[in-house]
């Protein structure tokens, strides 16, 4: 029976001034490493050349997620102690304040938000008050505007994106939104997607990659790291997805023109090999899904439909590197990743990007 699969065999280290703080500017100058899994042959280009690694027929798959302002800073009444919460999913209005939402919340610092405890949000534009807390750790929250304003509107105007804890400023929401986010739901960007531009997206359909669109609203699992050491224990909290008909179809197309289906990030990597589930094995196509999907993937996983994989460079011992090296095998990963810090790469959500391919397409 071979060894279980430790998490500590996905660690390498990362110098925190690697962690890039800012987007490329513009976004498409970000610069791009090549792998070919096959080989483990590297180049290094740039996003703006991502067409030349395309061929006429790939299908590039993207996430439309937008991520919402659920992030209100503030300080707890009286005393004025700091305090942040991130809006998780709405439970339903609050009967004893007209215009009052309660909401399960992502809640720091969480020993100081107890029951009753009052809430100034957003610098004074949200109240809020501490009804109890939950089983596994968060906050149901009542929610109001102090000026009486509907609470949407209120979050729309002040709330603040949510952000990985590594970035050490305010991101303004233009730099944190992808061009393909339609579908508000998320608590993180799909950061692949941030590459994008609408230069290098005429770009690519002038390569004749075709482009289709399904939805991952990522969850707090983002946000929480791998507590324990064996991969196989660990579990994803569900977060649901949306793959339509029409990729379905282009997914069926681009197999019978013999060309790969690149997904644009994890969150599509996820969707899509979720969808597979619902196709008959080995059909290398997928089938409609719409619900919530809690797939790991980690070294062992079997892809049924990913060819490509478009992402960024993940941070060490998380789940998103886990997925990558599922994808392209853990000792070549690793080695690159060693290749693109000796290279200078900037690392995690604002980073460069990496391409992974299988195969000559």
């Amino acid at each position: 029976m071979p060894a279980p699969l430790l998490v500590s065999q996905f660690d390498y280290n990362l110098p925190q001034e690697r962690i890039a703080q800012t987007p490329a500017d513009p976004p498409h100058h970000s610069r791009l490493l090549v792998c070919r899994v096959d080989t483990g042959t590297v180049s290094h280009s740039r996003m703006d050349q991502l067409p030349r690694w395309l061929d006429p027929g790939d299908l590039l798959v993207v996430n439309d997620t937008k991520v919402r302002p659920a992030r209100l800073p503030g300080r707890r009444l009286p005393g004025g102690g700091r305090v942040e919460l991130v809006l998780l999913d709405r439970v339903g209005p609050w009967p004893a304040k007209p215009g009052a939402e309660v909401w399960d919340c992502l809640a720091r610092p969480g020993r100081r938000l107890q029951p009753q405890v009052e809430l100034e949000l957003a610098q004074g534009k949200i109240r809020g008050r501490v009804l109890e807390v939950l089983p596994q750790g968060t906050r149901r929250v009542a929610l109001w505007a102090d000026d009486g304003t509907p609470l949407p509107h209120a979050l729309a105007a002040w709330g603040k994106l949510p952000l990985p804890p590594y970035l050490k400023r305010d991101v303004p929401h233009q730099e944190y939104q992808t061009m393909f986010a339609r579908r508000e739901g998320s608590l993180a960007a799909p950061t692949a997607g941030l590459h994008f531009t609408p230069e290098l997206l005429a770009a690519v359909a002038a390569r004749g990659v075709e482009t289709a669109t399904l939805t991952l609203h990522v969850g707090p699992g983002t946000f929480q790291p791998v507590r324990v050491e064996e991969v196989a224990r660990h579990r994803l909290a569900p977060e649901y997805i949306r793959v339509p008909p029409e990729v379905v179809r282009a997914v069926a197309a681009a197999r019978e023109r013999r060309r790969r289906v690149v997904a644009v990030g994890t969150t599509v990597a996820r969707a899509l090999e979720t969808a597979a589930r619902g196709a008959p094995a080995g059909s290398g196509t997928i089938a409609p899904f719409e619900g919530w999907t809690d797939l790991f993937i980690y070294p062992g996983f079997e892809f049924r439909v990913v060819d490509a994989l478009l992402t960024n460079f993940h941070l060490p011992r998380s789940t998103l590197l886990m997925l990558v090296c599922a994808f392209a095998g853990r000792e070549l990963v690793l080695q690159v990743y060693e290749e693109a810090l000796a290279a200078g790469y900037r690392f995690a959500s604002l980073g460069d990007a990496s391409l992974w391919l299988r195969g000559e397409g």
